[in-house]
């Protein structure tokens, strides 16, 4: 991690600064100057967050974590040089293939949850500078991940065929053309390697991102992705340019919020260690990308920003006042279990610490969004992000508190600092536990396959009554 950590701020800024495309000559996959380079990239791209051991301390790419998708667990491979673990065996069209197309090495379809869809348009010089990275600047280790198994009948890897026919481009990228010099560079990170539309883009029944609404803002494990273009109300707009890349590089922005969930491994894994220029570049893009509107917002998230008047009785035990209710566990008196469980950090009156250790609630995306999805998920989850300021951590409670409870901790806060109209029920945290909400595909499948059967049987009784009729005629 050292190594790539260092080689980052000093190269990163050549993997971008032309996404043109190369020449299909190979170069030297050993050249120092290329794997430092491929490092870069590597940090770019996320690889970490996803290819790492499922213990913290494990080996870097090796696999055996399960990214949580809709549709089941996937498990992250080996991507370190082993031969018998790994890829080391793979040639660079190999490589190419996998990152591109999505396709392994034995043919066989990945799955999106590799974002092969985006990395279709990293350029053939960072592509190969990648590639060497892998061969020769990470360490080889022979454990093998454990395959992915989904449920039937997503666990046919040969499905994913027709839906790379629809929704793989193979188109190289493209910058916009009336964007700043600056912006382009800022869109080939968004659009390619860091690609924020994974998450940050809605998804089709089919489960693919909507073209048409890039970076407006996608629902992930029960997480919210917000919506990132550039409108002032329900996007990023109304920040200024240093606070998205304060945002980027610390995972926290004083005055908007902080990052929690996939974002602040997004910021731990790969935006801190991305130069200044690279960032501002991101947030120049963003902040020129096409604006989407919710027409339920009104004012923007961060935009609560006065908290509510409480009587402070309200933080005594709501069962009773006597000494057992201060002992009672099963209460879902919100003011009570705020008072418990929040407000030693987040103060009784919401504004957090004057360092912004501890963020405030008031003036928060979290605590003023429409949809409370990442305000339940962090209270059931916690926060653990580091950065270069600091180890961010907040416990999680979701073996502390019920969904009742969870609920009441949550109502209590967006009616005292938030968004006051939103509203949390105990069904809202139960699915939340769960994953999120279950996509139509999957609520869809028993009647897409009871059609598919019917449709196989009727296939056969046809061609069981053509072969009788030509039997009858021959006889």
């Amino acid at each position: 991690m050292k190594f790539l950590i260092s080689v980052t701020a000093a190269c990163l800024s050549l993997v971008v600064a032309s996404p043109s495309f190369a020449q299909d000559a190979q170069p030297d996959f050993t050249d120092k100057a290329l794997i430092a380079r491929g490092a870069a990239v590597a940090t770019a791209g996320d690889c970490a967050a996803c290819h790492r051991a499922v213990e913290p301390s494990g080996p870097q790419y090796v696999g055996g974590y399960e990214i949580a998708s809709p549709l089941g667990a996937i498990v992250a491979p080996n991507i370190t040089p082993s031969k018998s673990a790994g890829i080391g065996d793979w040639s660079f069209a190999d490589f190419d293939r996998a990152m591109r197309k999505g396709k392994r090495r034995d043919g066989a379809n990945l799955y999106p949850a590799m974002p092969y869809t985006d990395y279709q348009g990293v350029s053939t010089a960072d592509m190969q500078a990648l590639y060497a990275y892998f061969m020769h600047g990470v360490k080889p280790v022979d454990t093998k991940a454990p395959e992915t198994h989904l449920p039937f009948p997503f666990g046919i890897r040969m499905l994913m065929t027709p839906w790379n026919w629809m929704f793989r481009s193979d188109k190289p990228f493209k910058a916009t053309e009336t964007l700043s010099t600056q912006a382009q560079r800022g869109q080939y990170l968004v659009e390619t390697l860091g690609h924020c539309g994974s998450c940050h883009t809605p998804r089709n029944v089919l489960m693919a991102e909507k073209s048409g609404e890039a970076l407006g803002g996608g629902d992930i494990g029960g997480w919210h992705a917000p919506n990132i273009t550039s409108d002032p109300i329900s996007g990023i707009g109304g920040w200024r340019q240093d606070e998205l890349v304060a945002y980027l590089r610390d995972g926290r922005a004083p005055g908007k919020g902080v990052a929690a969930g996939g974002m602040a491994e997004a910021v731990e894994h790969s935006l801190q260690h991305l130069p200044d220029a690279d960032l501002e570049a991101i947030a120049a893009y963003l902040k020129a990308s096409d604006p989407i509107r919710n027409p339920d917002e009104k004012r923007p998230a961060f935009a609560w920003t006065q908290a509510r008047p409480i009587k402070l009785a309200a933080y005594e035990p709501g069962n009773g006042t006597d000494e057992a209710s201060y002992a009672d566990s099963s209460t879902t008196d919100g003011a009570f279990l705020y008072a418990g469980a929040c407000a030693s950090c987040h103060g009784r009156d919401g504004k957090g610490t004057k360092d912004h250790f501890y963020p405030p609630l008031v003036g928060s995306v979290t605590t003023g969004a429409v949809n409370p999805a990442n305000l339940i998920m962090t209270i059931l989850g916690g926060v653990d992000r580091k950065s270069g300021v600091g180890h961010a951590f907040m416990p999680a409670f979701a073996d502390q508190m019920s969904d009742a409870q969870v609920a009441a901790v949550a109502n209590h806060v967006l009616q005292r600092f938030g968004r006051s109209q939103t509203s949390v029920t105990a069904t809202m945290v139960a699915t939340a536990r769960a994953g999120g909400p279950e996509p139509l595909l999957l609520k869809l499948m028993p009647w897409l396959m009871g059609l598919a059967a019917l449709a196989l049987a009727v296939v056969a009784y046809v061609s069981i009554r053509k072969s009788s009729g030509r039997k009858s005629r021959v006889g």
